[in-house]
């Protein structure tokens, strides 16, 4: 109960919703099914919501967990206040409740404990009460550990070091002081492992804690890793100690001795090491968020259905890769031309011929060109040659984690025959064709559409990105007789043997007929059927809404309303007769709620719609552009392959994208990139800055005249 008012609270929705959703999760149901077909039950709560209270109750649970050992723990020494329980139990954080139970924690023996064990505590009181001739009175404590009164002095010192750095207030006090007032600073510690100067802007570098920008985080952490930086603190030390000394009466050497070892070797260590910790949690929070909504963007980009498309996977030496596709994405030939140096005039000369006479012999569509090595060079070559042929286009195609996916299992399933170079191709092409089809096969941290990806905990990360794509998955839905079992692994209810079981089924009996056929697939029992069957498409199937988000739950409740709006088939009057529809009047005789009938209308209204045909759809082009020809000002149109947290990266026809920096975005503050611009995005910039050395282009979203 206790966990439901708080998530309640954070995420400002009833604890009524909350409940429902808890309870769901615990009857087998998905997040994707809850949210798609019991937005009833839940007040219509989206994937991302209905996740975060799940999240929240695991880690709120785990929270309590700790905070009831601890107390127990503490109880059983004897030593729980009720001033410490309620310390404990208000705590919000794990890090507060670990903070509480420090000094009552096991730990391994220290100095202090084998001084208290040699009974210097009463010489450690002796030096809080400032007696004179301590160094007489330690005389009275020497024994065979502590043998002269010198180490007598410094056990009682390690004593009250250990109690000052152990002081909840005092540490609590410690770290807002650090987030308040403190600095992270870094210096180059060795330029040599910098050839590239990545991390040049860090050489010197210093910023107030509570201003740090999550991907400079990320980036101090990347730099201090390889060796190229050396990270630290500046804290205004001088105002920690003289709070330090307001715990003690009386002053002395060895109190000032316990202060500064106190601050300076137990605390502010500790402290730093929790700051960095949360530094980069946050930074980690933040750049998997911006990765998730690249991810679903990127997987969002609408298919071009069919085209016949030629994937094209550049190479230099080793000669580029062609494999042509059908409209379905069935392969239909490979093949091998030499179109760029280092091959001879006469090699480039053939690869001319046999790309056209492919083009002409498969009907070919569209070219499509992975944007990896030898990119620029392949798609000089392809737009000359297109310059002589009317009707064929072609458009980069971002191949990040093609060559991972052609050489994955998977891939030598599906094609066991050819080289790892030839799946590639047929990946570029197809990715074009049904970009989510394709993508759901490869690890998304390999898409290569985020930043620090590989410096942030790759199992948040991973369960974060895995959740974006089962999410889009469902929400666009899959066709049962051409999909993969790779893309069906990711439908509501079904798992990777399942997913297998399907394609094993087609196979041997054909195209499935029916949503109802489907509980003929070995495995695939009555739950993983209920969850499953609403994100299943059946394309000219025996029944009109296996084609469409309408549950196999709902389909009496459709016939009941088709019925009583006297609708025989799906014409014009049909749908101004839907159109007109109460869904709150009309739900309670259909015996459903009114969320649920007004997503049966729409699929009604649209039966097969695609989510997908709302983005914008990929550019095409027929000319190549050289950095040579562009100029400031220069207007362009281009694609927006990644957003990052200061900026955004677009393909303008380039070697390498162009960067719009965040303050070239907009006239007024932007706060971060994703305000204006989604991967995927076709925009209109203007070209701001050249670097011709480093071909290296800067863009701007405001026209020259705007910026003025």
């Amino acid at each position: 109960m206790e966990n439901m008012i708080q998530i309640a609270n954070h995420l400002s929705i009833s604890q009524h919703q909350v409940e429902r959703v808890l309870s769901l999760t615990q009857e087998g149901n998905t997040i994707p099914f809850i949210a798609r077909y019991r937005k009833d039950v839940t007040g219509n709560l989206d994937e991302v919501v209905i996740k975060a209270i799940i999240d929240l109750d695991k880690s709120l649970t785990a929270l309590r967990d700790r905070k009831a050992t601890v107390l127990a723990k503490i109880e059983e020494q004897g030593k729980l206040t009720d001033t410490l329980r309620q310390a404990i139990e208000s705590a919000e954080k794990l890090t507060d409740v670990e903070e509480l139970y420090l000094p009552y924690k096991e730990k391994r023996r220290t100095k202090a404990m084998i001084a208290r064990e040699a009974g210097l505590f009463p010489l450690a009181r002796l030096i809080l009460q400032n007696l004179p001739n301590l160094e007489k009175e330690a005389e009275n404590f020497i024994n065979e550990t502590f043998k002269t009164p010198k180490d007598a002095l410094q056990g009682a010192v390690d004593i009250l070091v250990e109690a000052l750095s152990e002081d909840a207030r005092l540490r609590s006090w410690t770290y807002n002081e650090i987030w308040a007032n403190s600095q992270i600073v870094s210096q180059v510690k060795d330029e040599t492992l910098d050839d590239k100067k990545i991390f040049e802007i860090y050489y010197d570098f210093s910023e107030a804690i509570a201003k740090m920008q999550g991907y400079r985080t990320l980036a101090l952490n990347r730099g201090e890793s390889l060796g190229v930086l050396k990270v630290g603190f500046h804290h205004h030390t001088d105002t920690m100690l003289a709070l330090y000394a307001t715990r003690f009466k009386e002053k002395n050497r060895y109190i000032d001795d316990v202060i500064q070892q106190a601050l300076k070797k137990k605390v502010l260590p500790a402290m730093e090491r929790r700051v960095r910790s949360e530094l980069t949690e946050t930074a980690e929070d933040g750049a998997i968020a911006l990765f998730s909504e690249n991810l679903r963007n990127l997987l969002l980009i609408p298919p071009l259905k069919g085209k016949i498309v030629l994937g094209f996977d550049p190479a230099f030496r080793t000669g580029a890769k062609l494999a042509v596709v059908d409209k379905t994405g069935k392969l239909l030939t490979t093949q091998v031309i030499y179109p760029v140096a280092p091959a001879s005039p006469a090699k480039i000369a053939q690869a001319k011929t046999e790309l056209l006479a492919l083009v002409e012999e498969y009907a070919v569509e569209i070219i499509a060109i992975g944007n990896g090595t030898a990119s620029r060079e392949s798609e000089a070559f392809v737009a000359d040659l297109l310059k002589d042929v009317k009707g064929v286009s072609y458009v980069i195609v971002n191949e990040s984690g093609a060559s991972v996916y052609s050489a994955s299992e998977l891939a030598r399933q599906e094609f066991p025959d050819l080289t790892v170079e030839k799946r590639s191709a047929i990946s570029i092409a197809r990715r074009l064709q049904d970009p989510l089809a394709e993508l759901v096969k490869i690890d998304p941290k390999s898409i290569g559409v985020g930043q620090y990806q590989h410096d942030v905990s790759q199992k948040k990360l991973t369960e974060n990105l895995d959740f974006v794509v089962d999410m889009v998955v469902n929400q666009v839905g899959v066709n049962i007789n051409t999909a993969s079992s790779a893309l069906l692994s990711h439908v509501s209810g079904l798992n990777k043997t399942i997913s297998e079981n399907i394609v094993k089924y087609r196979e041997e009996n054909g195209e499935i007929k029916s949503r109802s056929e489907i509980k003929k697939v070995p495995r695939l029992g009555s739950k993983a059927f209920e969850q499953a069957a609403g994100f299943l498409r059946i394309p000219n199937g025996e029944h009109f809404l296996d084609n469409t988000g309408v549950h196999p739950e709902s389909y009496a409740a459709v016939e009941k309303l088709l019925h009583q709006l006297e609708i025989s088939q799906l014409d014009d009057a049909a749908k101004a007769k839907l159109n007109a529809v109460k869904p709150q009047e009309l739900a309670q005789d259909l015996e459903i709620g009114p969320e649920t009938l007004k997503d049966i209308i729409a699929d009604l209204l649209k039966p097969g719609r695609d989510l997908r045909d709302s983005f914008a759809a990929p550019a095409l082009r027929q000319d190549v552009l050289d950095i040579k020809d562009l100029y400031i000002g220069q207007q362009l149109e281009g694609t927006v392959r990644n957003v990052v947290d200061f900026g955004a990266f677009v393909d303008i026809g380039l070697h390498d994208d162009g960067l719009i920096h965040i303050s070239q975005m907009s006239k007024t503050f932007v706060n971060h990139p994703s305000q204006l611009v989604s991967v995927g995005d076709i925009v209109t910039v203007w070209v701001s800055k050249i670097d011709l050395e480093r071909e290296k282009i800067n863009l701007s979203l405001v026209a020259p005249r705007e910026s003025q």
